[in-house]
C-alpha cells in the first residue's frame, strides 16, 4: 500500500475562499458546495489558510447575538495550515490524521500553490480500494 499517494485521490475543483470574502459569502459557498472547509488563497493561488463549517458557526453565533454583521474570512480563518505534498503516501496521511485535528488537507505543491484537498474519508475509500482489491487476487 505504500505506492498510494495523495495525487491519485485528491479533489482537485474545491471549494476556495479569498481573505476579502464576508463570512456570510462564505458560508453561501459553504452551503452550496456540501463541503465541510476550505483553502483560502491569495492572488497567485497559494495557501495562506483555511475556513471551516465550525469557524463559521461560531462566529456567526457571536454575530447574531449582537446583531451585526460578523466578519471577513482573514478574521476567522486558521493561519496555521496543514498541508500535504500530492507525493504523499495515503497510509502516511491516515497516520497524520489519527494524530491531528483536520479533517481536510490542502494538497499543495512546492511553492505552496493549491493542487486540491483531500479528506478522511477519501483516504478511507483509497485504504478500502486497496484493500478489496488485495483480497481479490488472493481469493
Amino acid at each position: 500500500m505504500e505506492f498510494l499517494k495523495v495525487v491519485d485521490h485528491l479533489n482537485r475543483h474545491p471549494v476556495t475562499f479569498n481573505p476579502d470574502m464576508t463570512l456570510e459569502a462564505a458560508v453561501d459557498v459553504l452551503a452550496a458546495s456540501g463541503q465541510i472547509g476550505g483553502p483560502v488563497l491569495d492572488s497567485q493561488q497559494k495557501v495562506i489558510g483555511f475556513l471551516s463549517e465550525q469557524d463559521c458557526l461560531s462566529r456567526m453565533l457571536v454575530a447574531s447575538y449582537h446583531d451585526q454583521i460578523s466578519a471577513y474570512v482573514n478574521d476567522v480563518m486558521h493561519k496555521d495550515v496543514i498541508t500535504v505534498k500530492p507525493d504523499t503516501g495515503i497510509i502516511e496521511l491516515a497516520q497524520l490524521m489519527l494524530q491531528q485535528k483536520p479533517k481536510l488537507y490542502p494538497v499543495v505543491d512546492d511553492n505552496n500553490v493549491l493542487l486540491g484537498v483531500i479528506s478522511r474519508s477519501s483516504v478511507l475509500r483509497a485504504i478500502d480500494q486497496e484493500l478489496h482489491s488485495h483480497y481479490r487476487k488472493v481469493s
